[in-house]
């Protein structure tokens, strides 16, 4: 590729990209794809042509909104938007290009062996989201404090043989920025997949909205796995849910969020899964979570290691 196509590409309206890879943008901005946003923190500068998250910090132009929602390296993001806006592209492929390194998993699997939780973290899962202990040891949530002191809920993805892909930081200081962070090479797939071996023959299982709702469901006694994002359905967790619906006799069921891009997930996730069942929440609350908090009373008092 020449300089002058890679200009064009990052020259492309960046709103008009979000559309088309499936972002639905009103007023300059959306739910971020890339964490568990319920509140439109992805904003897009149409001065610039460039986009931003407040919460986790994702950032960059067109090429890299592609590359990151597509999982695809910089030369095949730049062909997938070549090809839908009618521009030619050299073929050149640079000598030094390398894949993505994967998460370095040796790093962080020890945080996960022996999980500890601080006072901000138990406040967090048992006062406020009200979960049950037994819930929060089988996900190995654990808590640490960065170099200012602010506290960090950390939680682990792992695939169904129990192998550490991904890792999310939650901030647990209420407004604070970023609200989010992930490690170099996480790949915050499906959640809580390991669940699936525990599945009995013609048992339900729950799809939820991100880690909040996924626990809620497991503190409810359900078996549950959660999609990592409302806005957008990757095509590696396509190919996951079809090989479930290929693999497992059961039944699916979902309670999506009360708003557009709940609804529009369930409809995805019904093409993949023909008998996902759809329920739906009260009126006054907006996903699962709320849900749960409001009918069930707070867990009971934990020790730190708990």
């Amino acid at each position: 590729m020449e300089k002058y196509e890679i200009q064009k590409l990052r020259d492309l309206p960046i709103e008009g990209v979000a559309e088309r890879l499936g972002l639905h943008v009103v007023k300059h901005k959306c739910l971020c794809p890339f964490h568990d946003d319920h509140h439109a923190s992805l904003s897009f500068s149409v001065r610039r042509n460039t986009y931003r998250c407040f919460a986790c910090g994702a950032h960059g132009g067109t090429i890299d909104l592609a590359m990151r929602l597509l999982n695809k390296p910089f030369v095949d993001a730049c062909r997938w938007l070549a090809d839908g806006s009618n521009i030619i592209l050299t073929e050149y492929k640079p000598k030094d290009e390398q894949p993505p390194k994967p998460l370095d998993s040796s790093r962080y699997e020890r945080f996960f062996e022996h999980p500890f939780l601080d006072d901000a973290a138990r406040k967090f899962l048992f006062d406020e989201r009200r979960l049950d202990p037994r819930v929060v040891r089988w996900c190995r949530l654990t808590s640490w404090k960065d170099r200012r002191e602010v506290p960090w809920l950390q939680i682990p993805y792992y695939d169904r043989e129990g192998r550490l892909t991904g890792v999310q930081n939650r901030n647990l200081v209420k407004g604070g920025l970023p609200r989010f962070r992930f490690p170099a090479g996480s790949e915050c797939s499906i959640y809580n997949l390991p669940v699936l071996n525990l599945l009995r023959p013609g048992e339900p299982l729950w799809i939820t909205e991100g880690c909040s709702d996924c626990w809620a469901m497991l503190s409810s006694g359900h078996k549950a796995i959660a999609i990592p994002s409302a806005t957008l359905l990757k095509p590696s967790d396509v190919e996951i849910l079809s090989t479930l619906n290929s693999t497992l006799s059961t039944e699916y069921h979902m309670y999506p969020d009360r708003d557009e891009p709940g609804e529009r997930l369930f409809l995805q996730l019904q093409q993949v899964l023909p008998n996902l069942e759809h329920h739906q929440l009260p009126p006054d609350c907006k996903d699962f979570s709320e849900y749960y908090t409001e009918t069930h009373p707070p867990a009971p008092p934990c020790k730190g290691g708990e």
